[in-house]
């Protein structure tokens, strides 16, 4: 049985290009007169896919129509169909078709220069990218199964190498470090000069140990056993020998001894390139791969609507299949939504696979009151989420401190630590009333003050739920987050123990290194004067810091107020200091029975404007048993680079 012929010309594209595509169609049977070709592109319309052709063929750039074998050409005709954000593109055939004839559908420039004027190659790699060309040979809307085109999108050519190295790393102790060779858009590639040579170096390195390197052809590669044989921050760096350019990699800590490793991962964010509702393996993929994450937690709203049963039930399978000790922690977790104020919404983390979704509408899990009680903090970890956007704002005044261990005190739409008026970079604005602004009360500073215990995480750009009306707003948008975490190995489990024990921080997206100790305990840890009666009279705070660009500012806050405000004059800074006021001056009082308490914990800025913020540590003031000497305050600076 003959068939229809579909190819395009060209048949590869690069991320990017812009040109001509001319998708060439010889049908196997005759087209009637008045048969109608609708031809879908398959893009979304956001920034990263194909772009949408005009239907003016007046216009001398990215325009689209259709050509027959005499040369006539046939406008196309905008049809927009119902759940699809761009519309398909309707050609009316003037004349019969006969079989083995071909019919050229054309989009870019007629007239101009492809280069300029051509139409534009979506931004992300995709093996045979599908284009559905539907045939309605009655002329009456009765289409059959799509002709199917198909193009091979590659990298453009070579723009920066992105280098993943862990962050933690122990002296004479190897470790592997792998090299991604990217165009301007994130994409592997190897399309570079034959020629083009890159040199490894990082400081301390001998001359004659300098690594030289090929782009190869995969546009990634894994070099094993580097080590350091001091402690202090490291960077890797490249250098492009043919052009000069000079790659860096976020900081590595070397220390002398064992510790933990620090872990990078969001819990709560949505892929740009790949929805999680619609291809949940692939998005898992992508921020183990493209993104180079060690833990990634899903984040679906508990609505039918956003997410149905089926999906669900897929996501867990997915999850569980993913989940990789020591490569990959996949973990996971879903939103809920209540009442503002009293409850605001949650990310719901899960320790274990196939659990049932939590659904507000079910008569069991209406209120927050009634999951917890469902739930022990062993099978459900909550974590408060944009506590700041007004709307949907949570006032911690029902605050659970069993389940409720951590808050989200930055995403893609703005910081929830404290308002802009004192001194927010990154505040939740919207200037029309479509979108969210900060509500006071939600402020995590606040809570705070008010003894809520919770440790800082961040996440990422999401597009559902309360947050699917802000891409038409005029909401405030800045960079995704990432949380860090330090645990022993990278497993599901040590992953959430660390999350419940609060050993972990936030930042606005850099990988920063944020070391931060008090009286030699860890962030998120609560003292006692009860077991350590000597923070009465000191409170010894030691931190390490090592940005990803210049630090103009490493603040250490205790009780909302910065204490000591440090000025760097480089990227790394490590500093010890003696809190010697009498801790019972400075300590802010509990309600009901507990103790008077301070809080401390590091907010980081960099010159790029990024941000990090430690979690706290608590320090509890039980009356003292002696009447012990108080000295005055006293700084030690340790290193500064």
């Amino acid at each position: 049985m003959r068939r229809s012929i579909c190819y395009v010309e060209p048949a590869m594209g690069l991320a990017g290009q812009k040109s001509t595509w001319q998708f060439v169609y010889t049908p196997a049977s005759t087209l009637p007169k008045g048969c109608v070709l609708r031809f879908d592109i398959g893009s979304k319309g956001r920034a990263i896919d194909w772009e949408v052709p005009s239907t003016q063929l007046k216009e001398d750039s990215n325009v689209i129509w259709a050509q027959l074998e005499n040369g006539k050409i046939i406008p196309a005709k905008a049809v927009q169909l119902k759940n699809q954000p761009i519309p398909c593109f309707d050609f009316i055939l003037p004349q019969d078709v006969p079989a083995g004839k071909t019919i050229i559908i054309g989009m870019g420039t007629r007239k101009g220069d492809e280069e300029e004027d051509g139409n534009t190659c979506q931004l992300v790699l995709q093996r045979r990218r599908p284009f559905n060309l539907y045939i309605d040979t009655s002329g009456k809307g009765h289409f059959g199964e799509a002709e199917t085109f198909t193009v091979d999108i590659k990298g453009n050519i070579l723009k920066t190498i992105k280098i993943i190295v862990p962050s933690f790393v122990t002296k004479n102790r190897r470790f592997d470090i792998i090299l991604r060779f990217e165009d301007e858009f994130g994409n592997l590639t190897s399309n570079a000069p034959d020629d083009t040579l890159i040199e490894l170096t990082h400081g301390n390195l001998r001359e004659n140990l300098k690594w030289k390197l090929f782009v190869p052809e995969t546009g990634f590669i894994a070099l094993p056993n580097l080590y350091f044989n001091e402690p202090g921050i490291y960077n890797i760096e490249l250098k492009n020998i043919a052009t000069g350019e000079v790659s860096r990699s976020s900081p590595i800590r070397c220390s002398g001894t064992e510790t933990k490793q620090l872990f990078w991962g969001t819990l709560h964010g949505e892929s740009e390139r790949y929805d999680s509702s619609e291809h949940i393996d692939s998005c898992l993929r992508h921020f183990r791969d493209e993104k180079s994450m060690n833990f990634y937690g899903t984040s679906h709203f508990d609505t039918a609507q956003e997410t149905s049963n089926e999906l669900w039930k897929m996501t867990c399978q997915t999850i569980a299949e993913l989940d990789e000790d020591d490569r990959y922690a996949a973990i996971l977790g879903q939103q809920w939504v209540g009442a503002p104020k009293s409850e605001g919404s949650r990310l719901f983390i899960y320790p274990k696979d196939e659990r049932p979704i939590i659904r507000k509408e079910d008569a069991r899990t209406p209120t927050l009151q009634k999951i917890y009680k469902l739930y022990t903090p062993k099978e459900l970890l909550s974590i408060v989420t944009f506590s700041m956007g007004k709307g949907n704002e949570f006032n911690f005044k029902e605050w659970d401190s069993e389940h409720e261990r951590l808050a989200e005190i930055y995403n893609a739409w703005g910081s929830s630590e404290k308002s802009a008026k004192e001194g927010n970079s990154r505040p939740i604005y919207c200037s029309d009333k479509k979108g969210f602004i900060e509500a006071q009360e939600g402020a995590l500073l606040t809570a705070l003050m008010n003894n809520k215990r919770v440790g800082f995480v961040a996440g990422g750009l999401d597009d559902r739920g309360i947050y699917s009306d802000l891409y038409a707003s005029d909401q405030e948008q800045y960079s995704s987050g990432l949380t860090a975490v330090m645990a022993e190995t990278l497993t599901r489990t040590a992953i959430i123990e660390a999350l419940y024990n609060r050993h972990c921080y936030a930042t606005t997206g850099e990988r920063i290194i944020i070391n931060f100790s008090l009286a030699g305990a860890v962030m998120g840890t609560e003292l006692s004067t009860a077991t350590k009666p000597g923070l009465h009279v000191n409170r010894h705070v030691h931190a390490v810091v090592a940005g990803t660009c210049k630090l103009i500012a490493v603040q250490l806050v205790r009780n909302g107020e910065p204490l000591m405000t440090y000025e760097p004059e480089g990227e790394s800074f490590e500093f010890e200091y003696d809190d010697l006021t009498p801790l019972a001056k400075v300590s802010l009082d509990a309600e009901k029975d507990k103790p008077p308490f301070t809080f401390y914990y590091l907010r980081v800025l960099q010159e790029d404007g990024h941000v990090g913020w430690s979690s706290p540590i608590w320090v509890d003031c039980h009356p003292q048993v002696k009447n012990n000497v108080v000295k005055t305050n006293t700084t030690k600076k340790l290193k500064k680079d």
